[in-house]
């Protein structure tokens, strides 16, 4: 039912082509890559894509203090927009559905002026881009993060909110159950609440390890994505229990990571589908 995509930001700094030959490996449909075009060459990925027949899903974006959305500084927050444009281009040339949005630095946790003033911001700069991203046949997803990476939209119906406030077609909500889990009384139910606004997913247990290692139970979770009727993409956005979570990765100190976590995860959901009746 389901369309499977896994996200390279865990294999660290591990070259793309070996990436995308494991998540074929394991029977995924697609590959979700980090926002980082500057980096990556876009024939290259192509080829690798086509060689094992999977497509480019999705992308992530990576919001540092140079790229945000809602800086009382207007030059920064030109340059998060430029940031967001460019990957929308990347996706649009590799034929990615969606690029990810979050209207602050990642671990930003306070604000720097008033909240009203910082919402506006964000739902301008989300109306440009989705506008954007509408003309190149890509969808912006608003990410809601946890407490200790963000202040301004950490639940879903916060998401659900600004994206109406927004109110642009090319514009949805995201659901991540890492920050779900910390922050939802009810997982499914804030999914069902979210309904077709919802534009992406990911898949991640309590621990932000592979889902069925940690104590999140998505039996619930993937029956609602399922009742809304969700055609996107299942992505899996695996992270180390660690501080330095980019030095443990870069430097292959979480091998579970690597073909353990990318079979176990697309493994585990499958078998919910074939449970719950979904196939």
């Amino acid at each position: 039912m389901f369309r499977y995509t896994y996200n390279t930001l865990v294999y660290g700094r591990e070259p793309l082509a070996e990436g995308i030959a494991r998540i074929a490996k394991f029977g995924y449909d697609g590959v979700e890559l980090v926002g980082e075009p500057a980096q990556h060459n876009v024939a290259e990925i192509r080829r690798e894509l086509d060689k094992h027949d999977v497509r480019a899903s999705s992308v992530i974006s990576i919001f540092t203090p140079e790229r945000d959305v809602v800086s009382t500084d207007a030059a920064v927050r030109r340059n998060a927009l430029d940031y967001l444009r460019g990957n929308v281009d990347y996706a649009a040339e590799l034929g990615a559905e969606v690029v990810t949005f979050t209207p602050t630095a990642c671990m930003k946790i306070t604000p720097e002026t008033d909240r009203e003033r910082e919402w506006a911001w964000a739902v301008e700069a989300a109306r440009t881009i989705a506008a954007y991203a509408g003309d190149h046949g890509v969808r912006i997803a608003v990410e809601p993060w946890n407490r200790y990476e963000t202040y301004l939209i950490n639940r879903m119906d916060q998401a659900v909110a600004f994206v109406d406030e927004a109110g642009h077609p090319a514009l949805g909500c995201m659901a991540d159950t890492f920050h779900m889990a910390l922050e939802e009384p009810d997982i499914a139910a804030a999914i069902r609440h979210c309904g077709h606004r919802l534009a992406h997913v990911h898949l991640a247990d309590s621990n932000r390890a592979a889902p069925g290692c940690g104590h999140t139970d998505f039996r619930p979770i993937v029956q609602a994505i399922a009742e809304i009727g969700y055609l996107g993409w299942i992505s899996y956005e695996l992270l180390p229990a660690a501080g330095d979570v980019w030095g443990v990765l870069s430097s292959a100190g979480a091998p579970e990571f690597l073909d353990p976590y990318t079979k176990a995860a697309i493994a585990h959901t499958k078998s919910l589908e074939n449970e719950l009746g979904l196939v």
